[in-house]
């Protein structure tokens, strides 16, 4: 059928959503679309995301060939071309496509298509470089690398991976190193005030933005980095007296703990960016350049600190020691999982590690878990949506993401009568996490019941509930209770 001509209906490809797409989610989380930006949807089907966004306060706008073609073509701040290229079965046109959302583009474009994480169906019809689908419309489906490498010679840039079939392409350099950084930032609170002393009270207000900027960079700031540093300065001369009020009235170690990760961020975006192969200190932001200077002394003394961590990841045995070592997340003879949300506790070489397929694939939505496999270049994250509410929850999906190959799999377990249930959650996680304790406890219940003797044979829901039955209790709001055994995998 690839010498054959087929009329393709490229209208009916369009959906009809029931909330804003996924890319354009992603560009109002990243606040990459803000209020006071402008947004042009390239191709917007049906106009669901101008709709939503405009009702949002948006200053949206769109065009589509078939359902909007007599709207005008207009320069925005954040263009997005949302599953446009994979329907269009003309490589010309569809090269010309993305180089027209471009030239719209005046700080963002947002580029996305259907992304192949399995193998295709033998029974679909083969069309040029893509399928024809039951509809009658085109699919090209990408490699998550072949998506990216089109981008980037389609236009001539660095296209950033957000997330799998979703990228950012940026005008601005610094714009894009500060976006890449953020990503790799450890997610800090403000240290909470501990002796309110009468001058820390006097001044709190103005202070706040100082413990704030702080709280952020992990270092005081220099002259034009604070908004209110004119009044500050007026009431203290400098912020090192400034910040030693707010000293008087916090936990000093607090502070420190705030720095020290800030120098591992700092550690782990330059060693990816070193991955790269295109890092260079006069593309950093500025503020960035300011970090590298208060927590390292240079730019080349930071890239050496980050190199080595880099480099020593090649070496034999280094990522299984360093699972074996961490105390955050479950070990296993194979694996070390972490829960997504203690992934900024690891050591900065996991993290490094981690950050080779974050950086290839950007961020895997809704991720539970992260498994690193210890004797093997790869990486997996699973997805157990019931995770903070079921005592046992079951695996539903997972990505894998082979290193040395980059090929991306998918797998899906919904359907699976029988699907893999976690044990022990508090593992996971660090015990500042939300029911840590309750998680704790109930696993102490199940380890003096016996229940999690067998091994083997608990993994899965059946052979779980089986266990349960043998020892006649249920659970029930993460605790063991007398029963039969046939509610043990909800809460």
């Amino acid at each position: 059928m690839t010498g054959s001509y087929i009329e393709i209906e490229r209208h009916r490809a369009a959906i009809q959503r029931v909330d804003i797409s996924r890319p354009v989610k992603l560009a109002l989380e990243w606040n990459i679309l803000t209020l006071s930006k402008s947004f042009f949807d390239y191709g917007c089907g049906y106009g669901g995301d101008v709709q939503r966004t405009t009702r949002l306060g948006y200053q949206s706008t769109g065009w589509d060939p078939y359902y909007f073609p007599n709207e005008t073509l207009i320069a925005a701040d954040v263009v997005n071309i949302g599953y446009v290229l994979n329907v269009i079965e003309d490589t010309t046109e569809r090269a010309e496509a993305l180089s027209k959302a471009w030239n719209l583009t005046q700080k963002v474009l947002v580029v996305s298509a259907q992304v192949l994480v399995n193998a295709a169906s033998h029974h679909q019809i083969s069309y040029g470089d893509g399928i024809v689908t039951r509809l009658n419309t085109f699919q090209k489906y990408y490699e998550q690398e072949e998506l990216k490498k089109y981008i980037d010679e389609t236009l001539n840039v660095d296209a950033v991976p957000v997330a799998l079939g979703v990228y950012f392409v940026f005008r601005d350099e610094e714009e894009k190193q500060h976006f890449k950084a953020i990503r790799y930032f450890s997610r800090t609170s403000t240290p909470r005030v501990r002796i309110p002393t009468k001058r820390f009270e006097d001044y709190q207000e103005i202070l706040q933005p100082l413990m704030d900027f702080y709280t952020q960079r992990g270092r005081l700031p220099i002259k034009g980095e604070l908004a209110n540093q004119e009044q500050l300065l007026i009431e203290f001369s400098n912020f090192k007296r400034a910040f030693a009020v707010i000293l008087q009235a916090t936990d000093e170690a607090e502070w420190d703990a705030i720095a020290y990760r800030r120098s591992l961020d700092i550690q782990v975006y330059l060693a990816l960016m070193q991955l790269e192969g295109n890092r260079s200190l006069y593309k950093l932001p500025l503020e960035m350049r300011q970090d590298i200077k208060a927590f390292f002394g240079d730019y080349e003394d930071a890239c050496d600190v980050a190199d080595r961590k880099l480099f020593s990841l090649g070496q034999a045995g280094v990522v299984k020691t360093a699972c074996n070592k961490s105390k955050v997340g479950k070990r296993t003879r194979s694996a070390l999982y972490v829960h997504t949300s203690a992934l900024q506790e690891l050591d900065p070489l996991l993290r490094i590690y981690e950050g080779c397929a974050t950086r290839f694939i950007g961020r895997v939505d809704d991720a539970t878990l992260i498994k690193f496999y210890i004797d093997e270049p790869r990486i997996s994250y699973l997805y157990y949506p019931d995770f903070d509410t079921d005592p046992h929850p079951a695996l539903k999906a997972s990505i894998n993401i082979d290193l040395k190959t980059l090929r991306v799999t998918h797998y899906d377990y919904s359907d699976r009568a029988n699907p893999p249930v976690l044990h022990r959650k508090e593992t996971f996680v660090v015990s500042t996490y939300p029911d840590y304790d309750k998680f704790a406890k109930l696993t102490q219940q199940e380890v003096e019941l016996g229940l999690l003797k067998n091994k083997n044979e608990i993994g899965t829901r059946d052979g779980w509930l089986k266990c349960l039955a043998e020892h006649k209790v249920n659970i029930q709001d993460h605790q063991v209770v007398p029963g039969n055994g046939y509610n043990g995998c909800n809460g």
